[in-house]
């Protein structure tokens, strides 16, 4: 409270004092520490139940160490008497002066409100604790309640500090602006943890205080942000760049807060009016708008849901600056040279036509009808650029502001003069006038002569009768089509035009004459009909000259020869002169007609009556009668119809030319005949077209008026038709448009309202087109031009599309000042100029890099610096809106590094240079933590690399000795400042310092630049040194209470994070600085922890104390590395003074190691466990830690284990535990009490003091496993497993109805606003208060609290940004800390919740995994019994392992969210390998488990999907813990699959073949060498091999039974291009690889594997040369061979032989796959000469027979359906080559299959397996005739009964082949004794039998066959075998024997051969009715064949 009284004192306009700014620092830093705190609380496995022993004079306190009501049921290693064991210390209180003489909690900036905590268990006096706690006040319950109600929660402190900080962003100064600003950017991070939406909907007291704060706050904004925009103009530029700065970071600070706490749809309730207004303004800012465009569209959002006037104004304001923006780009492209997409230049034109009101760039309209003009230019011009520019010019010409206007007529009557003007007359150029084609259309004119000659503007008026003029008057300036072309789109135009006609002047001259047919310009233009129409439409004018010169035209027409022949000879003179006032009505009537849709007429009645007047025979009385009743039906149009089909129009067309011809009878039907005429062409449009275009009907009608006004009727109803032909072409509205309007309902017949004005029509016509069709409706531009805002957002507009961007504009306007040349009104002000130029970076940076270079004084630097340190922080807190312009993007392209190097390279020599050097190294601190938390990592950082280059620069004096107390370098220089000011200085100083570096090392920690790496070893061990200096400095009496040590150590914690910070000091070597360190961290332990006994009595407490153990940690790792052949554990020991006297210290050993394993801080557990294990991965380490441990109960395996199984701890602390106990398993233990006599190893150690009996080693380690129920504990922790994200996520389950959490969760809308009220009473069902709290601490309302979060009742972790997911709660931090009255009050058998996390179910798989090496039957009959492997399976999901890769390839991710999702993300991965290496050493060490596994296709799949996982974009150390992974799971399924391919393979192959194409891009990352380690990449191949060799045993199935359905999964990928693909992988692997590499090798088995299942590998690696390059290898080899051979023995002549084989034999096992059933591949090794390579080799092959074996395998495949291949091994040999020229290849294998061997000899067998092959190929039988191989058979020993094939058998098989066929079994039976020795065989030989049967087939040896007794014998007792087989094949012999050998028949038909024949035929035919069997029907066919040979 007093920090915020320091903030409300300086609110005033005037500059802060110092004593305020250090509020604000100190604010802000409390903010950032309560960030982390949360962040920390938030950690799912750092959530502890374990109570705080001692926490009384700690108002901060953190909630997590007081949840529990109760203490762990593991009792600690020091007994019951302490919670942490005092090993060595004092037992007295610390001397006081520090005023914090008492405990202090172990987070003293956590977030939490509660006061002082409920009092520990009892516990006795001896702990020093227990001490302290009862030296302490004793405080009574009013105390306690009153210190609570003091406190603040979360919410209460961030609004606070909003309260008493938001007023001062009205400050004058920038560096105020900025630390302001700052704090604010941290406070919304912690308003947005503690505030949810549902605020604003809370009814409370509680939540309605904080809405009003709330919107206090917004209301207080907008003021600033009107105080800042409405600045005076008479300011300096220094104070009008600062509002502009201080405007863009209040502006985006509010949009971030309405984010944060304001959904939009709640702003227009809630929204205060001055912040809309604001935020309005906001949304017109230009420049803000281009820098932050989503900052902006933020803003939009909200306006459009508070004010919808304003957000209608600004769209408006956003089309107008389109439009601006599109009039420059139109105008730049117009005049750009070149081709031009006319289509969009059309479209911008018609934008920037739209602008004009706006923009009033008149020079537009002039490029508009200049490429209208140009468009219609070509004689094949695109009819859509001709469409869209005639709409453009017709907006032009109808635009309603005047100036258009005038311009575009102007323009266009200057090009009609340049073309069709008098000064042309000369020039004969073809297409001169072409210009003028866009003005020839009907449309053009029509605007033309509609409204252009009657436009009020005198100038456009002018402007258009001087066109039509030119136009009417340049026939002889036009060409011949030109001219056809004007007339043409006259002709519709003309009705309008006549309106023109006049006698005085030029233009109504022009158009009488157009109707003139004594006007030789038109005779052969315009037919006579078109003239006599025109002529005739002008007696409708109401100009009687205009009327006379008419009937002057008309005259001619009447008196035509060829007409006036059939016609009246009557008209005389005086009827002529009626003419020009024939048509002249007085009043005009109303000829509309009744179109209602039902008559009243009868149609009969109708046709009655035109029948009376169609008849003949009727009276032409009755008839007139008739026609005048029609006339009147016909005023009804639903009768037009009826009349219509009855033929009434030719009917009365009839009547009028007979009367008009001379018929004077029917004079009295003409009235009701035109009557009748003109109702049907009034009402029929398509009649009224077909009779207009009738001359003569014209004529005709015109003489029937003259008849009419000669007889002195009525000629009004003539006079209505006559206008209604003679108008009919301009009496639609089609014409004028390209669509019809559908908006209007136009009567029958309408007319443009020019023509009802300018002619005497005699009805009363309907009209259209009072205004032009294409007149557009202007924009309304007077608000947007007199608000200022609107019009400067216009301004800038379009001063940035003229210049093209906002830095060509600053350019432009940096330069000398001229004219600008568009409208005055939209020049830029010098204020707006400086407004923008604060805004833009690119300016405004090289702006700040040049103040500092020029600067003459501090202040300007320190001016400059806070502008630049302002533009990060604004880009800071725009996240995650990411600016067009960041500072560091823009700094980075700058050179800005010279201007800071001259700072950075002297020594401060005053105060004011120390305070200079701190703004440089703050504004470099938050330049380069930003750099790390927005760029992936650059190959190329330049930044990094000069700021390390001038850090170890030795020309200038480094900032890594500034890091020592300051005060000592300036002391010498008296300068005069205060002494208290200097030292401030200097720490913060210091305190900059060490943060930078820190920030530095971790930047370097993330960068790729070679460069940087190599500087970054000297700069870690420089920085070392000067840290290691600091802390003895820091250790000094005169630092006593200072934080400095605790930044030291800080320092130090990031420093030896860093792997390798010592291997680089020139002066020490690395080994004996990590000594300096321990001895230096070590002597902290012992002063602040250790002597003190712990941190109960430390006033530093817990950040010496954890930083230390954090530092001897990442200490303890650079030491394992450096010292790898030495023991160093002795180093590590610490002791006492009085134990230093009396023994040495080694006897303490790590004693003073174990009291920090139950430390009441989470962390230092953590640490101090870690440092365990560390020290524990050495053999003496865990020695000592045993000996250190001798007097603790249960000692080190009982502490371990009572920590790993206490559930109220810490999953990091219990993990750490089980490291710990994996690394005691690796020690070498005693099975028994014998081995336990001559051990080393004494541990564990169990005695029974019942009993007596002591266990050691593995029994003792079974015992404890047994007694303390470790395999229950991990399967309870396994069914209890959180993997959310944050700790307040979860909702316990049980803790209520659904409908109840619900409900809680809906008014939950703060969770640290206040603290809870005392706990309702059991049977409460809801809070008391409306409001409640969702936390992690669980104390619900009714008594029964579950034991654990349920993984089932896990929500999705919600977006922890509520940018991005506005509405939804992100963080839900923490509980509210009631009275000590309402604990006791709680149920004390309320048992705290267990938090389980991945992290540890990680630390017992490998636990188990390490239990399973060295116990296997115990461990996997516990892990069975207990359903281990099942419950831990449960928890392995790929869905959020993708949702974490998701969110972590999201850009609009904030980067404390992102390392949460990255650490959940590596968490969960860590559970699957170890889980992967836990089932992988079940399966290991029991086979049979895994059909009994019942998740086996489930985690299959799981395991599958996670090899899909793109590492893409993923940060180093994420991408390494991804490929662990995948090492162990590929592990893992090479394992499933081979041990039990039928269970796992199939789920494998599936789940590998619906997304192949994705695995083999983790194939491609595993397998590149940039990335992969060696294991990944073994553990890949072997994967592949495990895989395509159950795929080649597929293919293997396909072959030998082709019918059967083998195919799996991924045979369609084998054989698809996929396959290919892969095998280049592999081949390009290969090939890079060296023979000595192990990896070549797998490579190579992997290929082979994938060649030998896949056809198109095959293919591929042939394509490639794989087959060409082996043969080669092979080649080469022999070579070496034979060169080796011929030289003097050596003794390394057996080696260097073995080295080539080995190669060989892998070019061998390659072919071997390569070859595999594939005919292309076996000729592209025969064309490589395969078996000539392999000869030669020969010799050195019979002297190795794996090699050996490898080869004939290999032959075998090549010759396997190859005839080529056989023939090419029994070809002669080449002279030259080794060997005589009759051998051959095929010679050496007879060679080697007839030699002696060994029985079961695998060469042997291989040789008589590939002359099988041979065998089938004639060229290689012949070789076995001509070299007697044969006669050999006869000589194999014959094994006894029942003994094995041998030889014998190899033999068997070969005969076998040789008997298909025919050419050699003559060869065969000249063998002496082959027959009877078969004979002999056949009982018990099938292919003997087999060879027998296949010999009687052929007639030449059926003699021999038959003359062998034995053999008939042997086929006659098949038929009494008991197999149907051997029964098929004897008759199956017998048959063929008999078949066409009449010695058969008779030798055959002897009674006892008969009748055993007949028997065996009744025997099978009863065994084929009772057993049916497949081959019956074949022998029953046999012998039926026998039956009837035998009796033919």
């Amino acid at each position: 409270m007093n920090l915020l009284s320091l903030l409300r004192g300086g609110a005033g306009k005037g500059e802060p004092s110092y004593l305020h700014l250090q509020a604000v620092s100190c604010l802000r830093q409390l903010c950032a520490g309560l960030r982390r705190r949360l962040r920390f609380h938030q950690d799912p496995s750092f959530y502890s139940t374990k109570q705080d022993p001692v926490s009384q004079n700690s108002s901060f306190s953190y909630s997590q160490e007081v949840r529990g009501t109760q203490r762990s049921n593991a009792s600690s290693p020091g007994g019951e008497c302490s919670p942490r064991p005092s090993v060595v210390g004092r037992t007295g209180q610390r001397a006081r002066g520090d005023g914090q003489d008492g405990d202090v909690a172990s987070n003293s900036g956590s977030s939490n409100r509660g006061g002082a905590a409920t009092q520990a268990p009892r516990q006795t006096a001896q702990s020093p604790a227990d001490t302290a706690h009862l030296e302490l006040p004793d405080l009574g319950a009013e105390d306690v309640l009153e210190l609570q109600l003091q406190q603040l929660t979360l919410a209460q402190f961030t609004v606070s500090i909003m309260e008493h900080a938001i007023p001062l962003l009205k400050t004058e100064g920038s560096h105020v602006f900025h630390r302001v600003l700052g704090l604010l950017c941290d406070a919304i991070l912690l308003l947005g943890d503690s505030v949810c939406e549902l605020v604003w909907d809370d009814r409370s007291l509680v939540g309605m205080e904080l809405k009003e704060k709330l919107q206090a706050f917004m209301e207080l904004l907008g003021d600033i942000l009107s105080y800042h925009q409405s600045h005076p103009a008479d300011i300096p530029h220094s104070a009008q760049i600062h509002h502009r700065m201080a405007y863009t970071g209040t502006a985006i600070f509010t949009i971030k807060l309405l984010q944060t706490i304001l959904p939009p749809e709640k702003a227009g309730d809630n929204l205060p009016e001055s912040t809309a207004t604001a935020v309005f303004h906001l949304c017109l800012d230009t420049s803000l708008g281009s820098l932050f465009p989503s900052v902006q569209e933020t803003a939009v959002a909200y306006l459009e849901q508070v004010n919808s006037d304003h957000h209608d104004l600004y769209s408006r304001v956003t089309r107008a600056a389109l439009w601006m923006e599109s009039t420059c780009n139109f105008l730049k492209e117009a005049q750009a040279e070149g081709e031009k997409n006319w289509l969009e230049l059309l479209e911008l034109a018609d934008q920037a036509i739209d602008g004009l009101p706006f923009h009033q760039h008149l020079p537009i309209v002039k490029e508009c009808v200049h490429i209208c003009s140009y468009l219609w230019k070509f004689d094949q011009p695109s009819p859509l650029l001709q469409t869209e520019s005639q709409k453009l010019l017709l907006k032009l010409l109808s635009h309603p502001l005047p100036s258009v206007k005038t311009d575009t007529y102007t323009c266009a009557l200057n090009l009609v003069k340049d073309c069709v003007g008098i000064q042309n007359v000369s020039r004969q150029q073809k297409g001169a006038c072409d210009a003028i084609n866009f003005l020839l259309h009907h449309r053009v004119l029509y605007e033309l002569s509609a409204f252009g000659l009657q436009d009020s503007a005198e100038k456009v008026n002018v402007a258009a009768k001087d066109i039509l003029l030119f136009l009417l008057k340049g026939r002889l300036m036009m060409t011949a089509s030109t001219w056809d072309r004007f007339n043409e789109a006259l002709y519709p135009v003309m009705p309008i035009l006549q309106g023109y006609a006049g006698t005085e002047e030029s233009l109504g001259n022009c158009v009488l004459l157009i109707s003139d047919t004594s006007d030789v310009t038109r005779d052969n233009v315009f037919p006579s009909s078109a003239k006599l129409k025109a002529a005739l439409r002008l007696l409708f004018t109401k100009q009687p000259a205009v009327r006379t010169a008419a009937a002057q035209q008309v005259i001619p027409h009447l008196t035509n020869a060829d007409e006036a022949k059939t016609v009246r000879q009557d008209q005389d003179q005086p009827v002529i002169s009626m003419l020009p006032n024939l048509y002249c009505v007085r009043n005009p009537l109303d000829i509309s007609l009744d179109t209602n849709s039902k008559s009243v007429l009868k149609v009969e009645s109708v046709e009655k009556l035109f029948c009376i007047l169609s008849s003949d025979t009727v009276d032409i009385s009755l008839k007139r009668s008739a026609a005048g009743q029609l006339s009147v039906v016909l005023q009804d149009t639903t009768m037009h119809p009826v009349l219509k089909n009855l033929g009434i129009t030719d009917k009365v067309l009839s009547f009028i030319m007979g009367s008009v011809n001379g018929n004077k009878s029917l004079d009295c039907l003409l009235e009701p005949c035109i009557c009748i005429l003109r109702k049907l062409v009034y009402a029929d449009p398509s009649l009224r077209h077909s009779l207009a275009q009738r001359n003569l009907l014209l004529l005709t009608l015109l003489r029937a008026s003259l008849i009419l006004k000669e007889n002195k009727s009525s000629g009004n109803e003539i006079a209505i038709l006559m206008s209604l032909l003679l108008f009919d072409e301009i009496a639609g509205i089609e014409i004028w448009s390209d669509k019809s309007s559908t908006d209007v309902t136009l009567a029958p017949f309408s007319l443009p309202l020019t023509v009802i004005r300018r002619y005497n029509l005699p009805f009363q016509a309907a009209s259209h087109h009072a205004v032009s069709p294409y007149c557009c409706v202007l924009p309304s531009s007077s608000g947007l031009l007199t608000l200022a805002p609107a019009r400067q957002a216009l301004q800038v507009a379009w001063n940035t599309a003229w210049h093209s961007g906002i830095d060509n504009l600053l350019e432009e306007l940096h330069g000398p000042t001229r004219d600008p040349e568009f409208h005055p009104d939209l020049k830029l002000s010098d204020e707006q100029v400086l407004w923008l130029r604060a805004v833009h970076l690119p300016a405004a940076l090289p702006d700040c890099i040049q103040a500092i270079g020029r600067a003459a004084g501090h202040r300007s630097v320190t001016s400059a610096l806070s502008r630049l340190s302002l533009y990060l922080l604004i880009d800071r807190l725009a996240l995650p809106h990411v600016p067009s312009h960041s500072c560091r993007d823009t700094l980075h392209s700058l050179s800005w590094h010279s201007a800071m190097t001259r700072f950075l390279q002297v020594r401060p020599a005053c105060v004011e240079d120390e305070r200079l050097l701190v703004g440089i190294v703050a504004f470099l601190n938050a330049y380069f933590r930003q750099m790390h938390t927005e760029s992936a990592s650059d190959p190329e950082d330049e930044d990094l690399r000069w700021i390390l280059e001038v850090l170890l620069s030795q020309e200038s004096v480094s900032l890594l000795n500034l890091l020592l107390a300051v005060e000592t370098q300036t002391s010498t220089q008296n300068t005069g400042e205060p002494e208290e000011l200097k030292n401030h200085v200097g720490q913060r100083l210091q305190r900059e310092l060490t943060g930078f570096f820190n920030t530095l090392l971790l930047r370097l920690s993330c960068t790729t630049d070679r460069l940087c790496l190599a500087l970054a070893g000297p700069f870690k061990s420089q920085l070392a040194v000067c840290l290691l200096r600091s802390l003895r400095v820091s250790d000094a009496p005169r630092f006593y209470g200072l934080p400095s040590l605790e930044r030291t150590l800080q320092g130090m914690v990031s420093l030896t994070a860093e792997p390798g910070w010592s291997s680089h000091c020139p002066d020490l070597e690395p080994v004996s600085l990590c000594s300096k360190y321990l001895s230096g961290l070590l002597e902290v332990i012992s002063s602040f922890y250790v002597e003190w006994g712990g941190n109960s009595m430390s006033f530093m407490g817990k950040g010496v104390t954890k930083n230390a153990v954090i530092s001897l940690l990442h200490l303890s790792h650079e030491m394992l590395t450096e010292n790898k052949d030495k023991d160093f554990i002795s180093q590590w020991s610490l002791g006492n003074e009085a134990a230093a006297e009396e023994a040495s210290n080694s006897q303490l050993g790590l004693a003073w190691l174990i009291p920090l394993w139950v430390d009441r801080d989470p962390e230092v557990r953590f640490a101090s466990l870690a440092l365990g294990g560390a020290l524990s991965s050495v053999p003496s380490g865990c020695q000592t830690l045993c000996a250190s441990c001798q007097n603790i109960s249960g000692g080190l395996w009982g502490t371990l284990l009572n920590i790993l199984l206490d559930q109220q701890e810490s999953s990091m602390v219990r993990r750490e535990a089980a490291f710990i106990l994996q690394n005691l398993l690796v020690m070498p233990m005693p099975a028994n009490a014998e081995e336990a006599k001559d051990s080393d190893w004494q541990h564990p150690c169990v005695h029974d003091e019942v009993s007596g009996l002591s266990l050691v080693g593995l029994p003792a380690l079974q015992a404890l496993l047994y007694h303390c129920q470790f395999f229950q504990h991990v399967a309870l922790s396994a069914s209890i497993c959180y993997r959310g994200r944050y700790t307040f996520h979860v909702q316990p389950a049980g803790s209520g109805s659904s409908q109840e959490s619900e409900s809680l969760d809906s008014e939950s809308s703060l969770w640290f606003w206040r603290c809870d009220p005392p706990a309702p009473a059991a049977s409460s069902r809801r809070p008391s208060s409306s409001l409640s709290t969702s936390s992690t601490v669980i104390r619900g309302s009714e008594p029964h609290i579950p034991k654990a979060f349920s993984s089932l009742s896990i929500s999705e972790d919600t977006p922890a940004s509520r940018l991005t997911a506005q509405g939804q709660s992100d963080t839900d931090t923490s509980d509210s800390v009631t009275s000590q009255d309402s604990r006791q009050c709680e149920p004390l058998a309320a048992e705290p919740v267990v938090m389980v996390t991945p992290d540890l179910l990680t630390a017992h798989c490998g636990l188990l995994t390490s239990l399973l090496s060295i116990l296997p039957e115990f461990t996997l009959t516990a892990i069975g019994h207990n359903q281990l492997l099942q419950a831990l399976s449960s928890l392995v999901e790929i869905r959020p392992i993708e949702k974490c890769l998701n969110e972590l390839n999201s850009p609009n991710v904030l980067p404390g969210e992102r390392e949460d999702i990255k650490s959940q993300f590596v968490t969960l991965l860590q559970l699957l390998s170890g889980f992967s290496k836990l089932l992988q050493s079940c399966i290991t060490v029991n086979q049979e488990l895994i059909p009994e596994l019942d998740f086996t296709k489930q985690l299959l799949t799981t395991l599958v999907a996670v090899l899909m996982l793109d590492t893409k974009g993923l940060d180093a150390g994420t991408r390494d813990t991804v490929c662990l992974c995948w090492a162990d799971v590929f592990m893992l399924l090479a394992t499933l699959v081979r041990r039990d391919s039928s269970a796992a393979y199939p789920s494998v192959s599936a789940a590998l073949g619906k997304r192949w194409r994705t695995f083999a891009g983790t194939l491609s990352v595993c397998v590149t060498e940039k990335f992969a380690d060696p294991q990944l990449h073994t553990v890949a191949l072997q994967f592949l091999c495990a895989i395509f060799t159950e795929e080649t045993k597929s293919r293997g199935d396909e072959a030998t039974t082709p019918n059967s359905k083998c195919a799996t999964s991924l045979t369609d990928i084998v054989n698809g291009p996929s396959a290919g693909q892969l095998c280049e992988l592999l081949l390009q692997s290969f090939d890079k690889r060296t023979l000595q590499d192990p990896l070549k090798k797998l490579t190579a088995r992997a290929l082979t594997t994938l060649l030998a299942c896949s056809p198109t590998a095959q293919s591929h690696a042939a394509d490639a040369g794989l087959i060409d390059s082996c043969v080669e290898q092979m080649k080469q080899t022999h070579s070496q061979l034979h060169l080796e051979s011929v030289r003097p023995s050596k003794a390394s002549l057996r080696k260097k032989e073995e080295a080539h084989l080995k190669e060989v034999r892998l070019s061998v096992e390659i072919l071997r796959s390569a070859l595999y059933r594939n005919d292309e591949c076996k000729v592209v090794a025969s064309d490589a000469r395969l078996t000539l390579t392999l000869y030669a080799l020969w010799p050195w092959l019979l002297l190795d027979d794996p090699n050996m074996e490898a080869v004939l395998e290999l032959l075998c495949v090549y010759t396997a359906n190859c005839t080529t291949a056989c023939s090419s091994l029994c070809g002669s040999i080449p002279p030259g080559s080794k060997g005589s020229s009759s051998s051959s290849l095929m010679h050496a294998v007879m060679k080697l299959a007839s030699g002696l061997a060994p029985d079961n000899s695998p060469v042997q067998k291989l040789a008589f397996s590939l002359l099988t092959n041979l065998a089938m190929s004639r060229d290689c039988r012949g070789l076995l005739q001509k070299n007697n191989f044969l006669q050999a058979f006869v000589s194999v020993p014959v094994p006894k009964a029942g003994g094995g094939g041998g030889v014998l058998g190899l033999w068997l098989k070969l005969l076998v082949t040789l008997s298909f066929a025919e050419d050699i079994q003559q060869s065969l039976l000249r063998v002496t004794g082959v027959l009877e020795l078969l004979a002999d065989l056949a009982a018990h030989r099938r292919n003997a039998l087999l060879t027998l049967h296949n010999l009687c087939l052929w007639p030449a040896n059926k003699p021999h066959v038959i003359a062998s007794d034995k053999a008939m014998k042997t086929l006659l007792c098949c038929l009494e075998s008991k197999e149907m087989e051997t029964r098929c094949m004897g008759a199956s012999a017998l048959w063929a024997l008999l078949h066409n050998n009449q010695r058969a028949k008779t030798t055959m038909k002897c009674p006892s051969i008969r009748r055993r024949i007949d028997e065996a035929h009744t025997i099978s035919k009863k065994a084929a009715e009772n057993n049916p069997d497949p081959m019956g029907p074949y022998l029953l066919k046999c012998f039926e064949n026998l039956s009837q040979l035998l009796n033919n």
